[in-house]
């Protein structure tokens, strides 16, 4: 592969030539220089710079991508992300929440003060009403803990169930198995 000039290495890797003079400030990636000073990228930091954008993609910032970059503990970052995007969810469905209320208030009147826009009541039906069995929201609840077990706990928290009642269904979940 030819080395890459800066605009053809931005096309390429579809970030803006200023993230990648950014890049190179921070020294998360060295071009070679031509005798006439100018920069020049090849394969390598073409690699370099595809993995960054993947790191990018996840949300990581440009230090932490720095320290996965360096050999850092890369199971301790991703999980630390993990959480701050559990961390974000939550907040979103608190907004959603409240947005939800707003919307009903204005078609049938105020909700009452702190009654979820989801209930635990008001899912099953939906799910009755769908036509699914005790027996196959059982394995619904076994799934959803199998494949997203944190995100299975944010769920059963929005709809606003006591934390005895959330580990219970967690529990017969995880020993149900899929």
């Amino acid at each position: 592969m030819k080395p890459l000039t800066i605009g053809a290495l931005a096309r390429r890797a579809g970030v803006s030539r200023t993230a990648l003079l950014n890049y190179e400030r921070l020294g998360l990636i060295a071009p070679a220089r031509t005798a006439a000073g100018y920069r020049t990228f090849g394969p390598s930091v073409v690699a370099r710079v595809e993995q960054i954008r993947a790191y990018r993609a996840t949300g990581l910032g440009l230090d932490a991508i720095a320290a996965l970059l360096q050999g850092g503990d890369q199971a301790s970052l991703i999980e630390r992300r993990l959480r701050d995007i559990h961390r974000d969810i939550a907040q979103l469905r608190e907004q959603q929440d409240v947005l939800l209320q707003l919307l009903r208030a204005g078609a049938s009147g105020p909700p009452a003060a702190g009654e979820p826009a989801m209930t635990k009541e008001r899912w099953t039906a939906m799910l009755r009403a769908a036509g699914l069995d005790d027996e196959a929201m059982a394995r619904w609840h076994a799934l959803f803990e199998h494949q997203s077990p944190q995100a299975h706990e944010d769920f059963l928290r929005s709809l606003n169930l006591a934390a005895g009642e959330i580990e219970r269904i967690r529990g017969w979940a995880r020993e149900m198995g899929v």
